[in-house]
């Protein structure tokens, strides 16, 4: 198996990469204390093709593998955790879903202004009562007309006040358990009864927000039905699992700034007149911050392959996500360790890196959740 990226994914990498340098990681302390939205380096990720990167060209994606959209996103969420969010729900749910489940004429419509940048997007599944177990959902989609009347709420639902295009599920058949949810294409500025009720205030995942949604006799047309009725359990699993990738590209752009911070700080700091580097303790600690890094990408590139390849990746997808995750956490806590005391405030970034890993262990699926697909895979083969 060759390990060697393309000079195509250098490039890539290495574009982002500068561009994160010279424009996220400057922002990325303002972006924490304010949480706004960086509208404005969205629209500069655009001009990069960096919204719609895993897409055919013909929907003006930029028609990347999925290895060079985990790089890139890696990349992103090296210089800010909340800006590597906005573009994985934007990119890995909304803009998944039209694309693998939308006709020619939604996909046309909806998935190409995402693509462009000129159009955000938000993935509405989970509700209140309604997280891990997907079917407890209460939202419903009554036929009426040519279209279907909406009532219900959404809730944690990441760039839902910001979202110009959001993919919503609802129970089209409420008796028929899972086989009764669909999924629709809702557009915010269009749709009246599309009601914002507030975002949350986090741990940490800033800049992007986090929204509660509500439905309030939303009318909308049934050409924005993705796919067919009942179908929307299946569709959101197959996004889920696809997405698992990006968040573990996420776990491991956090965990490569924690590891590159501690290695900085620990060649500048001086104890005991000399290199707190010098130290192994600290030589260790950077070791296996390394090693968990280099083995978080390796299962994140695997997942990617598969995917790539159309083989089945539900195992791998959940174990990428679920290593990455969790050695994030990891790899930042040993981060403020290593810092010390400074590690403990704002006057570095250390304690940041480690609010923001914290959520990759917790959304697109638990680290609980997925151990338990891993082990029904595992049974299963």
């Amino acid at each position: 198996m060759d390990f060697t990226l393309s000079g195509e994914q250098r490039q890539i990498r290495d574009t982002v990469a500068e561009f994160v340098d010279e424009e996220v990681v400057p922002r990325a302390p303002e972006i924490d204390e304010t949480d706004e939205f960086p509208a404005d380096l969205i629209d500069e990720m655009a001009e990069l093709g960096l919204m719609g990167m895993p897409f055919p060209v013909e929907y003006e994606g930029a028609g990347l593998d999925y290895h060079s959209y985990a790089i890139g996103l890696a990349e992103i969420a090296r210089g800010s955790g909340g800006l590597g969010t906005v573009v994985a729900a934007h990119t890995s749910l909304a803009g998944n879903m039209l694309y693998e489940f939308g006709d020619e004429r939604q996909k046309e419509e909806y998935l190409t202004a995402l693509n462009t940048g000129e159009d955000i997007g938000a993935f509405a599944l989970s509700e209140a009562e309604a997280g891990s177990d997907v079917p407890a959902m209460t939202t419903r989609a009554e036929r009426d007309g040519d279209g279907y009347l909406v009532d219900g709420g959404k809730l944690w639902i990441s760039n839902g006040s910001v979202a110009d295009t959001v993919t919503l599920f609802a129970k089209t058949d409420p008796d028929a358990g899972r086989k009764g949810i669909s999924s629709f294409v809702v557009r915010p500025e269009e749709d009246d009864g599309f009601v914002v009720e507030g975002t949350e205030d986090k741990l940490g995942d800033k800049g992007c927000p986090t929204a509660e949604l509500r439905f309030d006799d939303m009318w909308i047309p049934e050409d924005r039905l993705l796919g067919e009725e009942g179908e929307g359990f299946v569709q959101a699993l197959k996004t889920l699992n696809g997405g698992r990738i990006t968040i573990a590209a996420r776990s491991v752009g956090i965990a490569r700034a924690s590891l590159d911070e501690a290695t900085e700080y620990a060649q500048e700091r001086e104890q005991f007149d000399r290199a707190i580097a010098d130290f192994q303790a600290i030589r260790h600690k950077l070791a296996d911050m390394d090693t968990k890094v280099r083995a978080a990408e390796l299962l994140m590139h695997e997942a990617a392959d598969l995917k790539m390849r159309g083989e089945d990746y539900i195992k791998e997808a959940a174990q990428a996500k679920l290593y990455a995750s969790e050695i994030s956490r990891e790899v930042a806590n040993e981060g403020i360790q290593i810092h010390g005391g400074y590690g403990y405030t704002k006057d570095f970034p250390a304690e940041r890196f480690y609010r923001d890993a914290k959520l990759n262990e917790i959304y697109e699926g638990t680290s609980e959740v997925l151990r338990n697909t891993i082990a029904q895979q595992l049974l299963d083969e």
